[in-house]
């Protein structure tokens, strides 16, 4: 859980074997992510930036507009949650990011989205 400017975000990642090919380098999660408002201002979420890096120290990163078709509107005290994929073809690797949002008045600011850790059951025990 981390949160920014009274912005709360949580991330819960999932392996999901049934998606996943390790054989073929093949590794997928869900992760589902909770924005909670916490100010007294209403905010609005413009885009994404994801710094995705995997077990062997590869990274890319993800922008776009808004999360999972969406640019959510978040009245004080109101929370938005999504859920999302990503591969890797490591079996483990970590997700980090952040939001860009707005205030009714214009202003743009970030919103730092916490690192998680990506781990496999059938990579080596020690998280990331």
């Amino acid at each position: 859980m981390k949160s920014t400017r009274d912005i709360t975000i949580t991330a819960q990642p999932q392996y999901l074997a049934e998606q996943s090919d390790p054989g073929q380098s093949r590794y997928v999660w869900s992760y589902t992510i909770h924005i909670k408002n916490d100010g007294t201002s209403t905010v609005k979420l413009l885009n994404r930036h994801w710094h995705i890096t995997d077990a062997q120290g590869r990274s890319h990163h993800v922008r776009g507009a808004g999360v999972v078709g969406e640019q959510p509107v978040l009245k004080p005290g109101e929370a938005f949650q999504y859920t999302s994929g990503v591969p890797l073809t490591t079996p483990s690797g970590i997700m980090t990011g952040e939001y860009e949002m707005a205030l009714d008045s214009g202003d743009t600011f970030e919103v730092v989205i916490p690192p998680f850790s990506l781990d496999s059951p059938t990579g080596n025990s020690r998280p990331n």
